[in-house]
């Protein structure tokens, strides 16, 4: 009996030594794909930290200008704020969230003058505002979208006053980048990028975040006629053309990890900068299985960053951000 041969192709050759795997590795991650999302607090020289994302701290508005040094200074490009708002700042009309004095606004102004070179992200939604913690306005039961709209636009003018570089809009109203994009260019403000939440999902991935900001305890109901349903692939697809067709920069998938299919697809279909956002849940079941000795917890971080870049991702707002920049810098 004559055996055959053994193949020409021996795929293990490439991958026989680390330096073979280097030459013909296919995605690269660097701390230059990672956006920081920090968490800013009322007070003065602290941090709290946050309960259910072991590693996360709240921080007063003095300290986030050092924060956005040690970004810089480790390769990240960009920061974004997410304000804690307590109950009692919180109101139907949330008027607070288009105030240039809010902990938001007061967070870009102070990171742009301690570090001028690294680009601010903001998020425009009313939920850290709005008493029943609804991303809208809430009218006889129903989160309205047209008034939640025209709100809209005024935090996005008094960010971008402020100094954003990038607005994020994570709201899921219908309209309302072409309204912001319309404002923004009308206010002289053209130069400032919309980071749209183009395909935001109704995930329970969001719990620790929601605890993060106080939202927990004020949230009335759930999200789900206005953010997407989990088992739609074809609708982010029309919300991604749609945002695009209204003047959005770039557009983000969330959440993350259990959404690279969606990754996958807006950016073969599209081919614009496409990001997804590494949310509380997906950080907070690492940390937990890594503190529990379950998992190698670098290691899978690292990986984990590495699957968004390799899906398709531009860049991924991630929580590991600091850690994961020193790791990569060796």
């Amino acid at each position: 009996m004559t055996l055959p041969p053994y193949p020409a192709t021996r795929l293990r050759r490439l991958r026989r030594t680390p330096a073979l795997r280097s030459m013909v590795r296919e995605s690269a991650l660097s701390p230059a794909d990672f956006i920081w999302p920090i968490f800013v607090m009322e007070g003065t020289d602290a941090e709290e930290p946050v309960a259910s994302m072991p590693g996360v701290v709240r921080r007063t508005v003095d300290r986030v200008g050092a924060a956005a040094r040690e970004a810089w200074a480790l390769g990240i490009p960009a920061i974004c704020i997410f304000p804690y708002t307590g109950m009692e700042a919180r109101t139907e009309d949330c008027a607070l969230a288009w105030s240039p004095d809010n902990i938001a606004n007061r967070a870009i102004r102070a990171i742009k003058e301690a570090c001028p070179e690294i680009a601010v992200m903001t998020d425009i939604a009313l939920d850290p505002y709005n008493i029943n913690g609804h991303d809208g306005f809430v009218e006889n039961g129903e989160i309205v979208n047209d008034r939640t709209v025209e709100a809209l636009v005024k935090m996005a003018l008094v960010q971008a006053d402020c100094g954003a570089d990038i607005l994020g809009p994570s709201d899921m109203m219908d309209g309302r980048i072409g309204a912001m994009r319309a404002a923004l260019e009308s206010a002289g403000h053209s130069h400032v990028t919309i980071l749209s939440y183009t395909a935001k999902y109704a995930s329970a991935f969001y719990g620790p975040f929601r605890d993060a900001v106080g939202a927990s305890s004020a949230l009335v109901g759930d999200k789900n006629t206005y953010q997407m349903d989990p088992a739609n692939s074809d609708e982010a697809m029309r919300l991604v053309e749609r945002d695009l067709g209204e003047g959005a920069d770039m557009v983000m998938v969330k959440p993350g990890m259990p959404y690279l299919d969606i990754v996958g697809r807006v950016k073969r279909e599209f081919g614009v900068p496409t990001f997804a956002y590494q949310v509380s849940g997906e950080y907070a079941m690492m940390q937990a299985a890594a503190q529990n000795g379950w998992l190698d917890g670098d290691k899978v971080m690292l990986e984990s960053l590495m699957c968004f870049k390799r899906a398709g991702c531009d860049g991924v707002l991630t929580y590991f951000a600091p850690t994961a920049a020193r790791l990569l810098q060796g």
